[in-house]
């Protein structure tokens, strides 16, 4: 059997080309899986997955604990809040107090950049990203990129938008690494205040212009504007933010083209979208979620064969 080049998944960054397109080759023998009447498969079920959520989340943690439970695996739920973190006890501490229990998968999100790569290092035990800071989000990324190609088939050569609060998204950098490796142009719009001055360098193209972003697009992945990241005002007021980034039916009709609409959420409905375009038949805002778990099973379906393997 195929296998990927990595133990863990820290970032699209440590990724290759081949172990892309393995994942999405088995995310859509799952998707199939869970469109069955019968949803479940027993895969893992000799294997133990630790969520270790150190940030708030909903979507994400629902979405692994689901894929989880879909593999038949053993499934533990850390909620730091109520842990020991809150009485001093450091984080490697916790985790190989939780690795005791014989885990072999950790599923983590956290509010620091490099906390999963940091993590591990030190454990002896997969390590899966979902989250941290506002460096990497590799899963949203690979479930955005499978969700396009899904539609287009293909991604080389397509342009895809990343438009909104680049300078706070994890999910922004990780889709420009997956987008790149598979081939496609991206480029990022938003307002200057939100879009880091290193970005040329990782060759994408930057605009502030959104009527002409959206007329050079195939696809616009609309990202949620981070107030709880942002310690400075970046933009006058919302208001303003959403008169010149946000879409809208009457923004879409003047381009006169169709174009695909992703956001990997919450949605701020009516800031940097509407609920008529949100829900409107060019989105496939929910065919990113139904595709989010099956990306998440083969995940940890292919670093637990590395594990059996091991």
């Amino acid at each position: 059997m195929k296998e990927l080049s990595v133990n863990h998944l820290l970032g699209i960054k440590n990724l290759s080309h081949d172990d892309i397109k393995l994942i999405f080759e088995i995310a859509i023998k799952f998707k199939e899986v869970i469109n069955r009447p019968i949803k479940k498969v027993p895969t893992l079920r000799d294997v133990t997955v630790a969520n270790l959520f150190f940030e708030n989340s909903t979507r994400t943690k629902l979405s692994f604990e689901l894929a989880e439970k879909r593999l038949s695996a053993e499934v533990l739920n850390f909620s730091s809040s109520n842990s020991s973190l809150s009485k001093g006890e450091s984080l490697i501490d916790t985790v190989n107090n939780i690795l005791a229990m014989k885990v072999d998968l950790v599923v983590i999100r956290h509010p620091d950049a490099g906390a999963a790569s940091f993590l591990s290092k030190h454990i002896n035990a997969s390590v899966i990203n979902a989250g941290d800071g506002a460096h990497e989000h590799p899963t949203q990324a690979l479930l955005d990129c499978f969700s396009i190609i899904q539609k287009f088939n293909i991604l080389k050569e397509k342009n895809i938008l990343l438009l909104g609060d680049i300078k706070h998204s994890r999910v922004a950098l990780s889709n420009i690494f997956c987008l790149q490796k598979l081939g496609a142009n991206v480029r990022v719009c938003g307002p200057s205040t939100l879009i880091p001055k290193y970005i040329t360098k990782l060759g994408v193209q930057v605009s502030h212009d959104l009527n002409d972003s959206l007329n050079w697009c195939d696809a616009v992945n609309v990202l949620r504007i981070q107030l709880e990241r942002q310690n400075l005002k970046f933009f006058p007021s919302l208001r303003e933010y959403t008169m010149n980034y946000g879409i809208n039916k009457d923004l879409l009709n003047k381009i006169g083209k169709e174009i695909l609409i992703l956001h990997p959420g919450p949605i701020n409905r009516g800031v940097e979208i509407t609920s008529e375009i949100a829900d409107s038949k060019h989105s496939i805002i929910l065919d990113q979620v139904e595709n989010g778990v099956a990306i998440r099973m083969a995940v940890l379906y292919l670093l637990a064969s590395k594990i059996k393997i091991s």
